[in-house]
């Protein structure tokens, strides 16, 4: 990649640039664009997850039908009873990020937590280093401990907490796109190691272009517990009271509202299943939403992609909740299915009917071959396709009446 000979962020040129081999998976939103290898899952495009077949069609060109012999219904959890509920790392966001120029002793850090609507407060390593001259400030964090201290979408991404466990970078979303990094390649530090990009998430913490884990800093010569984080209630965390305490030099700044990702949209749309005791009935009731579709395609989408809520992600790719969605196309298909005022991503009584809304959206209803492109446009694989609707036909055979 070349630099820029224009004004503006200098774009950094990676040791390895041959990465056609290497397929990038994104969750946005809270947003996570991972590195991904053949073999361990590929781009979930439009609306469901990464995809796990070796083979991947670009086109939606007409595929013959496969036989899928093999291929039976899921017998038992159509009719068990769906559980809402996500990977479960608790997150406490941070409302103020503090630098200081030195080792903030424990005796300052017990002291911010005494501070009025103070609830929690953690320390981590930081940083700068340079590559090629440009200046990347990064903190050097536990993963362990430093997860819940992210966007929920990012601390439930085990990719991004492997990465750094690896000793690789994950860099902040603006900062990769600011200064052209390239995901998969390995920058030269400054006089110092070659360093992985090897993963990219939505911090949401100013002034920081990527995260190292502690071991790593050390490595690099990051002064220790110089970066303060304080979660407490929201606007009520006093920024000078935080820089009293840490005296002269300190930096405080807030951290934004927008460092958190909706779970829902502002106001989701509605698709009114209600809360049916079984998948079987939900899957039933939801391809109402969709005049033309069978419910039988729902539930053979449900049983690929997290066998009907027993694996609910996220995906290597960053896909969620029992019909395994990508969050950028969440936001715009979501809807609120059991009637609760939210579109939950989690919720099977969500996700199942916006699953229909959006293969009605791409023709579904029409059945044919619009149904089959509706179901490329779910996952871009036709094995996917040939998949989803012979295990269809299966449950047609198995469930008629």
């Amino acid at each position: 990649m070349r630099s820029s000979t224009h004004s503006g962020p200098t774009r950094l040129r990676p040791i390895v640039t041959g990465l056609a081999a290497v397929i990038l998976g994104i969750i946005a939103a809270g947003t996570a664009f991972l590195v991904t290898w053949p073999g361990d899952g590929a781009m979930a495009a439009g609306g469901a997850r990464a995809e796990t077949d070796r083979t991947r069609d670009d086109n939606p060109l007409p595929a013959a039908r496969a036989t899928a012999k093999s291929l039976v219904p899921d017998r038992t959890l159509p009719s068990s009873a769906p559980v809402v509920g996500g990977p479960g790392v608790q997150v406490t966001l941070p409302h103020l990020l503090a630098i200081s120029p030195k080792r903030v002793p424990q005796s300052t850090l017990l002291k911010i937590a005494k501070l009025r609507h103070v609830q929690k407060v953690a320390v981590a390593d930081g940083g700068e280093v340079r590559v090629s001259g440009t200046a990347l400030r990064l903190l050097a964090v536990d993963p362990a401990t430093f997860r819940s201290w992210t966007p929920k979408n990012v601390a439930d991404h085990p990719e991004v907490w492997s990465a750094l466990a690896r000793g690789e970078l994950v860099g902040d979303a603006a900062a990769i796109k600011r200064f052209g990094m390239v995901l998969g390649a390995e920058y030269q530090i400054d006089r110092g190691p070659r360093l992985r990009v090897a993963a990219s998430a939505s911090l949401g913490l100013p002034g920081v272009d990527g995260l190292v884990s502690q071991d790593l800093g050390r490595r690099l010569g990051f002064p220790g517990g110089v970066v303060v984080l304080v979660h407490g209630d929201p606007g009520k965390v006093s920024d000078k009271a935080v820089a009293r305490l840490l005296g002269k030099g300190a930096q405080v700044v807030r951290v934004g509202a927008a460092a958190v990702p909706p779970r829902a949209t502002a106001t989701p749309g509605r698709a009114l299943v209600g809360r049916p005791t079984s998948y079987l009935d939900l899957y039933q009731r939801s391809a109402t939403v969709c005049p033309g579709l069978s419910w039988t395609v729902l539930a053979a989408i449900g049983q690929v992609e997290s066998s009907h809520g027993r694996n609910n992600g996220p995906s290597s790719a960053g896909a969620l909740g029992p019909m395994q969605f990508m969050p950028a196309t969440w936001k715009a298909y979501g809807v609120d299915g059991d009637g609760d005022g939210e579109a939950d991503i989690w919720s099977p009584y969500d996700a199942v009917p916006s699953a229909a809304k959006y293969l009605c959206a791409n023709g579904a209803g029409a059945g044919g071959d619009k149904l089959r492109k509706a179901v490329w446009f779910y996952n871009h694989s036709w094995d996917y396709v040939n998949k989803v609707l012979s295990l269809a036909e299966a449950y047609a055979r198995t469930y008629a009446s």
